[in-house]
């Protein structure tokens, strides 16, 4: 992750990291980048200074967003949106895993973010071809579910 931050964004000012999937992986990258790091909450907490962000972040820094998984979106666009609230500049949101449902990247190009994944469904799809993990009936019901989650079925020969 952090060469390809240095590599595609050049200056970034704080690593990011959503609560609490993120936070492990954020904090890597911030030690590889000699950055510091700051995480984001899913919501305020309930005592305190019941802030959503948590860490130092300068308003202006400009910052990458990390996040473990990338399903609908939405999570991640929170996080992003609460960022930007509190004056930062999301270079991008990057993750780990990225499921690749079109609504998330509907989401997220309505949002005016852009998101990285290191790796994809349809990569994990690939590897599992390649290593003869999956027949190829049950990749079709596979990549069928990644396009219609919600109206999929599993086929008898594949349940």
């Amino acid at each position: 992750m952090a060469d390809r931050i240095t590599t595609t964004f050049g200056r970034c000012d704080l690593i990011t990291g959503v609560a609490t999937a993120g936070i492990p992986q954020g904090v890597l990258v911030a030690e590889q980048l000699g950055l510091p790091f700051a995480y984001v909450r899913t919501k305020a907490k309930e005592h305190g200074t019941r802030s959503l962000l948590e860490g130092r972040a300068e308003p202006g820094s400009r910052t990458i967003l990390i996040e473990d998984l990338i399903s609908t979106g939405q999570s991640s666009l929170q996080a992003a949106e609460t960022l930007r609230s509190e004056g930062l500049e999301v270079l991008c949101v990057m993750s780990v895993f990225n499921y690749g449902f079109p609504i998330a990247d509907q989401r997220f190009e309505e949002a005016g973010f852009r998101f990285i994944s290191l790796c994809t469904y349809s990569d994990l799809l690939e590897a599992a071809v390649a290593n003869n993990y999956l027949s190829s009936d049950a990749i079709t019901s596979l990549e069928a579910w990644r396009t219609h989650p919600e109206s999929w079925s599993p086929s008898p020969t594949n349940s």
